[in-house]
């Protein structure tokens, strides 16, 4: 991995959120990335429930500033950075006040889903893209991790797709067997197709569940990860009909070797 640029896209990540599958891994495909000579960038979403204080976030004015179009809506885009200290590594935090002040990750205090996940959704891929178009930083191989960052590959495809700074880039998800209960917003369709992306390519989305967001993310993927050793069946059957490279499960502690693994003959082949 020694000089390779792998941007890690995160919807959950220690230390900022409890653990889960998807926060540890987040975390440890990282870290493993930098201890081999990689150069790594995480991003993640801002949540209301993160102590700023405690890890201390702070803006970054020249990445800030900007404003996203959800929807025909102006949603002002906010940078914030911290960084985990035993391991050198530096996180960017997409923040928006409308979307996520909040005090709650993807769920209110009563376990029910907000109804504007799909738009955070949208508004997180297209922030972190912009915000890495401003660090001019192009990475090689770009790890989508949790289903709020799941519309990061459809939009690269699609909307970034003549953005040179993303070229040469692979992309790669990880699915994990933990989604959400339920459905997002049914006018998702609608809120992606008013950014020029054909209906046909988010036709799944007609039911938008957690499957159905993962087979579009996996759908507009080069390579898939699978990150749980139990995967819904849909989903399990979705991917085998792939012609993508994909990484079986394997356990914690055997990561770090299949992950490097992985990346290096399977993605920058």
């Amino acid at each position: 991995m020694n000089g390779k640029k792998i941007l890690f896209v995160s919807s959950e990540l220690v230390p900022y959120l409890p653990e889960n599958p998807v926060s540890l891994m987040s975390y440890e495909a990282p870290r493993m990335v930098n201890s081999k000579g990689g150069q790594i960038r995480i991003f993640m979403p801002r949540y209301g429930n993160i102590n700023e204080r405690r890890h201390q976030l702070h803006e970054v004015i020249r990445l800030s500033g900007m404003n996203l179009v959800i929807n025909d809506m102006d949603m002002p885009l906010i940078i914030k950075v911290a960084s985990i200290p035993k391991e050198r590594i530096q996180v960017y935090f997409i923040d928006n006040e409308e979307y996520f002040k909040r005090k709650g990750t993807f769920a209110d205090a009563d376990g029910n889903l907000f109804p504007d996940n799909d738009e955070r959704a949208i508004f997180f891929a297209k922030g972190v893209v912009e915000t890495v178009k401003k660090l001019n930083w192009s990475p090689d191989i770009i790890h989508v991790h949790g289903w709020l960052a799941s519309l990061l590959p459809l939009y690269l495809r699609k909307y970034y797709a003549d953005e040179p700074i993303f070229a040469d880039s692979k992309i790669v998800t990880s699915v994990y067997g933990q989604g959400f209960e339920g459905e997002l917003d049914s006018a998702i369709v609608d809120k992606i197709a008013f950014d020029g992306i054909p209906t046909e390519d988010i036709k799944a989305l007609e039911k938008p569940d957690y499957n159905n967001l993962l087979k579009i993310a996996v759908d507009h993927s080069d390579a898939i990860i699978l990150a749980s050793e139990q995967i819904p069946d849909e989903l399990d059957k979705h991917i085998s009909n792939l012609s993508k490279p994909v990484l079986p499960y394997v356990s914690f502690k055997e990561t770090e070797e299949a992950y490097a693994n992985f990346y290096n003959s399977e993605v920058l082949k």
